[in-house]
């Protein structure tokens, strides 16, 4: 990954009069670019979550987000979720078939670096969200977390291949409501994806994410680790409509204190998505 990220990385001769804008284009990672001032996006996310170490584990999260960008390189966007669990017969988790209404976020971002002006494109972004529901278990309470995302992307052949790099920390709190426990955790990761356009609307690529998982949100005691691996595909629709497929398994993991090659304590064995998304 490091020698990928550095080939991304490295300044290449010429520019693509037409070039690509990465704000929509990978699935579960995110480009550095933020849109223009005025923009106004609505934007439809499904992502879907599937199998555990054991039993029937299904989880559906669907978010309906407001995007605007108020100033030049800064981006605004609001958000609601609600989500569908169906788990049964899963390790630690309690059986449950329940549609919820789970909570909101807020995501900034704003782009340091233009691909324009520099070697290449960098953002901070920060998204905010408070749950009422537990995204995995599907237990009640109240649930608190940021996802910080420095992201990186380059041209790597002008108008044809464009690389990406996100470097993640994902620090959360949450107290449950039955039993009133509360427990504090924290992820990093660092992600690469690589899309080449097959057709002027068409883009095809995939993505490589690796994550680690802590027990309190200064990274205290390690819980376990995995890397996912999957394809993308980047269609634009219309002059104002677009939508992004992204598919990732998990191909190597390992719990904290056992053997395996699979983390499914603290992952998913297979994750999906799709994000359709409109101007007006």
């Amino acid at each position: 990954m490091v020698m990928a990220c550095a080939v991304a990385l490295t300044p290449t001769h010429g520019h693509a009069e037409e070039g690509f804008d990465t704000e929509h284009i990978f699935g579960f990672m995110i480009g550095s670019d933020v849109g223009n001032p005025g923009e106004r996006e609505f934007q439809s996310q499904t992502t879907g979550r599937f199998g555990k170490g054991g039993g029937t584990y299904r989880a559906l999260e669907k978010e309906i987000e407001i995007e605007i960008v108020p100033l030049p390189n800064f981006r605004i966007e609001l958000g609601a979720v609600a989500s569908l669990h169906d788990i049964t017969g899963v390790p630690d988790i309690d059986d449950r078939r329940q549609l919820n209404f789970q909570g909101a976020s807020l995501d900034l971002r704003y782009r340091l670096l233009d691909r324009e002006r520099a070697p290449f494109g960098l953002t901070i972004a920060a998204e905010f969200h408070g749950d009422r529901i537990d995204e995995t278990s599907g237990a009640k309470g109240r649930m608190y977390g940021t996802d910080f995302t420095l992201a990186f992307d380059r041209e790597l052949i002008p108008n044809f291949a464009i690389g990406a790099l996100n470097l993640i920390y994902q620090p959360e709190w949450a107290r449950f409501e039955v039993a009133g426990q509360s427990e504090k955790s924290s992820t990093i990761g660092a992600a690469f994806a690589g899309l080449v356009r097959v057709r002027p609307d068409v883009l095809l690529g995939g993505e490589l994410r690796y994550f680690r998982q802590y027990e309190g949100i200064g990274l205290g005691e390690f819980s376990g680790q995995a890397l996912f691996v999957g394809p993308t595909a980047y269609v634009q629709l219309s002059e104002r409509s677009r939508l992004t497929l992204s598919w990732s398994m998990q191909a190597w993991g390992r719990p904290a204190g056992s053997g395996g090659n699979l983390d499914l304590v603290n992952f998913e064995r297979h994750q999906a998505r799709m994000v359709f998304g409109i101007n007006f």
